[in-house]
């Protein structure tokens, strides 16, 4: 894949990979080609080959990781021209879809971060 300044790289794990198939759905109607790449696992991603990964994902495109928890250790995967979307704090409370939305896990918000990445 070639960057060519309107794709994106949108990177998940689990129940955000739903969430962030929406976004590229509505990302490709206003033009931004956004790849998904679901990551379930740190560990079986870093023991593909180089060329696999250089292939998956580009040094060149921006991507932008969407984890539901800590952020620590998404910046290893996204490079310096990407950005994550996540929980680094605890205490929120409330109904699971209520509380994600208000914490910015909604296909609005990761819209927002592609549109801001692919500017750069």
């Amino acid at each position: 894949m070639v960057s060519h300044g309107r794709d994106l790289i949108l990177i998940a794990t689990g129940s955000e990979v739903g969430l962030v198939t929406k976004a590229a759905e509505e990302l490709k109607g206003i033009g931004i080609n956004a790849t998904v790449v679901s990551m379930p696992s740190f560990h079986v991603y870093d023991e593909q080959s180089d060329e696999y990964k250089a292939k998956l994902m580009p040094e060149s495109t921006p991507k932008l990781a969407v984890e539901a928890g800590a952020t620590l250790g998404w910046y290893k995967y996204i490079g310096h021209n990407g950005a994550v979307i996540g929980l680094d704090r605890f205490g929120a409370s409330a109904p699971g879809p209520i509380a994600l939305e208000k914490l910015g896990f909604t296909v609005a918000n990761v819209i927002d971060h592609a549109k801001k990445l692919v500017k750069k």
